[in-house]
């Protein structure tokens, strides 16, 4: 039988998964790796630290299932977005760190990016709803501006998981969905588009070739072999970013299929055949694996960060393992809907495109003298439920939902708040036994169709195992609608104040 090895390069580590041919997940193991936030607004990682990490992860897991690497019919990489690894002529790292997904500190190139373009057709083009500042191209936008000299020796700029391809086999090219979060890439015509290149007065031969996700785009070569322990000529696909593995993972290729991914930061993405694309409310788009196909997503910056912080700030004495979440999750239990009315904003790492300012912070409000710890845990879970339903209603005025909403990512694992997010979303919640897994699933379809094993995606859906299926209450949605609308006004305040507290710092 012939197996794949997907690695999953998210933010906060490596998750390298072994799957067999049909499908199903046989091992996985996670290494961390470290974040540095330099200066106000910089946020990095260190590319090395992917390599390693991917190799260490390969050892072990072939070590750990004592699966023969020659089994290995491909490899395929799901990777975190608009990160700008740059090298010189001969391949070398041009920067030890690089800057991240979340990384803002181009906020000053903004204005001269637009001063040639229209941002609505920017937008429109590109489906880039983040903040501008986050994309690559206004990443290297300041980096011509503050390092000339380093800008100068940049040969090609990969994304997080094209360099780790290109360790794996000396290629230099990226995948559609990567390149759409670019900044330059025309969703319609499936290419660069030169207007934005000429905009950022950035080459666009710097940029690197797009391949199809599903095609082999090398092999390991033999250093690569020595360093990860797969065997020499593993072919290696070009894979794709994290948002369209998890999407491709999490229902496969339907349109109107929605998931909710409930990590550190959280999104509520949808399938379909055209990308869904509003300049009020900006969801944030991605080229899917095949063309015709786009992942449209919505998103809140803090989710399970939100949750962490609870933990490590509110109920330190709990501990700092998954023990501590499971205390809070009685705590939650113990308290009526509503939280004895305690609201919560989860905006700790501010505000995203779909609110109303970048400046939005997190907040609880409604605090009395008679309110407890309790009602502050469970306030905060049914706050990130409350701001992802506004998220999801934008999707929803665009396109109608197909089936129930899969959960998946970390905070599936607590019956407890699925309980809230049916109630709030008014939709039926399913966990499957995916849960986590959809990324590194969408990598191992993948790596089996780039190898020939596969011929589609359509058996996704049948990989995934119904574990709960938890309908909507109508009396406890009534009352949720209703602090909806509360939550909603109160939003709308707080980004207010955040744009007076931020004109203040400056």
């Amino acid at each position: 039988m012939k197996n794949f090895i997907a690695y999953d390069l998210g933010t906060g580590g490596i998750k390298a998964s072994l799957f067999n041919e049909n499908g199903y997940s046989l091992s996985d193991l996670f290494i961390e790796y470290e974040t540095f936030f330099p200066a106000d607004q910089f946020i990095e990682q260190r590319p090395m630290d992917w390599w390693d990490s991917v190799c260490k992860a390969t050892k072990m897991l072939l070590n750990k299932t004592g699966i023969d690497p020659s089994s290995i019919a491909c490899v395929a990489l799901s990777g975190h977005s608009l990160v700008a690894v740059p090298l010189d002529i001969n391949g070398n790292l041009l920067a030890d760190q690089v800057p991240i997904w979340c990384d803002m500190r181009a906020e000053d190139q903004v204005s001269r990016f637009f001063e040639k373009l229209s941002y609505e057709n920017w937008y429109e083009t590109t489906g880039n709803g983040d903040p501008a500042e986050c994309y690559t191209i206004l990443k290297l936008m300041w980096l011509k501006e503050h390092q000339p000299v380093l800008f100068s020796k940049i040969h090609k700029i990969l994304g997080s998981k094209d360099f780790v391809n290109y360790k794996f086999t000396g290629t230099m090219c990226t995948d559609p969905s990567y390149a759409s979060g670019f900044g330059v890439f025309n969703l319609e015509k499936w290419d660069y588009e030169d207007r934005f290149f000429e905009a950022a007065d950035i080459d666009r031969n710097l940029f690197p070739d797009i391949k199809p996700s599903d095609s082999i785009i090398g092999y390991v070569t033999e250093a690569a072999s020595v360093e990860s322990g797969l065997i020499q000529g593993t072919p290696v696909a070009c894979g794709a970013v994290d948002n369209t593995c998890m999407s491709l993972g999490a229902t496969g290729l339907s349109q109107g299929t929605l998931y909710t991914s409930l990590g550190s930061s959280s999104w509520i993405a949808v399938t379909s055949q055209k990308p869904i694309i509003d300049v009020k409310t900006r969801p944030f788009v991605f080229a899917h694996v095949k063309k015709g196909f786009y992942t449209s997503a919505v998103s809140i910056f803090s989710a399970g960060n939100s949750n962490r912080w609870v933990r490590d700030h509110l109920c330190r004495d709990l501990g700092s393992d998954t023990d501590a979440y499971e205390l809070m999750n009685k705590m939650a239990e113990s308290v009526p809907i509503g939280s004895n009315g305690v609201l919560f904003n989860p905006s700790l790492a501010g505000g995203s495109a779909q609110e109303s300012s970048p400046y939005l912070a997190g907040s609880f409000a409604g605090l009395t003298l008679r309110n407890t710890r309790e009602d502050m845990v469970r306030a905060t879970m049914e706050g990130i439920a409350m701001a992802l339903r506004k998220t999801l209603d934008i999707l929803l005025n665009s396109v109608a939902a197909n089936g129930n909403m899969l959960i998946c990512g970390g905070g599936s694992k607590s019956p407890v708040w699925l309980r809230m997010f049916a109630d709030i979303y008014n939709l039926p919640i399913l966990k499957t036994n995916i849960d986590q897994n959809a990324a590194s699933l969408g990598a191992a379809a993948i790596a089996a169709n780039a190898c020939g094993v596969w011929n589609g995606y359509d058996r996704i859906p049948s990989i995934h195992k119904s574990q709960s299926l938890i309908h909507p209450n109508k009396e406890a949605n009534e009352k949720y609608e209703k602090l909806l609308e509360i939550f909603g006004v109160w939003t709308e305040d707080l980004a207010k104040l955040g744009e007076m507290m931020n004109s203040i710092k400056k």
